[in-house]
């Protein structure tokens, strides 16, 4: 069945389907001194460009004059030599290749799982799931999947430290340091060790090609962690909420090709988008978008305003409408992954683990969503996260 064959979703000015609107309402804001931007146009204009660099998410601790600083925190050449050489990972091609394989192999054991005991929680499903996937990727692959997950679940304290006491905080850095160096040793040194011994398609291979130290390695693979487990846990639960809560859009994805299955999450995640702010500093003064900017000026683009911005999303902004994008002719997630050049690497793999994982889960005998998410919210990583969703379904 394709798109066109179904019925159009009726829009009312005064939907608003977002389910973490709220929450994000009280809990989002922007670093200290910095100017909050919701214009869609002027957010992607401060995201592409060249008179930006990375601010916000503790890149005022990194050095980029280091040669083995995370990219994610480079900025000009050097982070676009470092991003082209880690693309291959990220492409159409490795998806379909490599890591798709690894989506559906892992997909069909969760749900076989869930089709024993009757039931399973989306958290903890989905969380397995993006561990595989983003391990597969960075090479994590020589130790116990189960232990890593929890071990980088512990190393996740990190992200609580934004407004503890000073004394708790200190404390807390202390445990998070420990739970890193068991990911480290149990995990990250394997992989390495074997990878050293042969070379893998993978980032850790690409890393020791580099010459990067033991420590550089493992701040790549805690940042890939956070950027490729977490975010994406969030969204596989969140996309799968909307679908259970909608009939009509649940039926449009069980029926539709990888296309429209592919807008329909794009549009859930701009509704939704997982991370809610992005921080840039001026490097000069510059006039973006009939906007002038000051050299050293902090800038937050928020993100869930750029998405719902009617001059770029088109009417009813806060209605879930899978063919928007489509009639807008833009990109579905809109600024979701960010935009500029660093638009998240991993914005297809995302997309596509959630899509199979989802249009299997669906097809599940007599599913039904038994309890609904708990939300709450990290300020750490300024995202909603969704704990303690239960689904059901009939026993094989």
């Amino acid at each position: 069945m394709t798109t066109t064959e179904l019925p159009a979703r009726p829009m009312d000015p005064t939907r608003d389907d977002r389910k973490s609107a709220a929450l994000a309402a009280q809990r989002v804001h922007p670093d200290a001194g910095a100017r909050e931007v919701g214009n869609f146009r002027l957010g992607r204009a401060i995201l592409r460009s060249a008179q930006m660099r990375q601010a916000g998410a503790s890149s005022d601790q990194m050095n980029p004059e280091d040669e083995f600083c995370p990219v994610f925190f480079l900025d000009g050449d050097t982070h676009r030599r470092r991003r082209t050489a880690i693309a291959r990972f990220f492409t159409p091609k490795a998806i379909s290749a490599r890591h798709l394989r690894v989506m559906e192999r892992t997909t069909e054991e969760l749900l076989a799982q869930v089709r024993a005991d009757g039931k399973g929680r989306l958290d903890e499903l989905s969380y397995k799931l993006a561990v595989a996937v983003a391990a597969e990727i960075v090479g994590l692959t020589n130790s116990d999947q189960a232990g890593m997950a929890k071990r980088i679940q512990a190393t996740l304290l990190g992200t609580r430290l934004r407004g503890m006491h000073p004394v708790i905080r200190f404390g807390a850095k202390g445990v998070t340091a420990v739970h890193a160096m068991r990911f480290f040793s149990r995990d990250v040194r394997p992989a390495i060790k074997a990878r050293r011994e042969q070379r893998q398609e993978d980032v850790i291979s690409h890393l020791l090609e580099e010459g990067y130290p033991d420590k550089a390695i493992l701040i790549e693979c805690m940042t890939y962690a956070v950027a490729g487990m977490v975010t994406t846990r969030e969204f596989i639960v969140m996309a799968a909420w909307h679908l259970f809560d909608d009939d009509a859009l649940r039926a449009r994805f069980t029926a539709g090709d990888e296309a429209d299955q592919t807008a329909i999450l794009e549009e859930i995640l701009r509704l939704e988008p997982v991370a809610a702010m992005l921080h840039r500093r001026a490097t000069e003064d510059a006039d973006l978008e009939s906007e002038s900017v000051k050299a050293g000026e902090l800038l937050a683009v928020n993100i869930r305003a750029t998405n719902v911005d009617p001059e770029t999303v088109g009417a009813c902004p806060h209605a879930l409408d899978p063919d928007r994008a489509r009639r807008q002719k833009a990109v579905g997630a809109y600024m979701s992954f960010g935009d500029g050049g660093h638009r998240c690497p991993g914005a297809q793999v995302a997309i596509t683990e959630t899509r199979v994982f989802l249009d299997a889960l669906m097809r599940l005998p007599d599913l039904r969503l038994e309890r609904t998410p708990d939300m709450t919210w990290c300020d750490g990583l300024m995202s909603y996260e969704l704990r303690g969703a239960v689904v059901t379904c009939a026993r094989s």
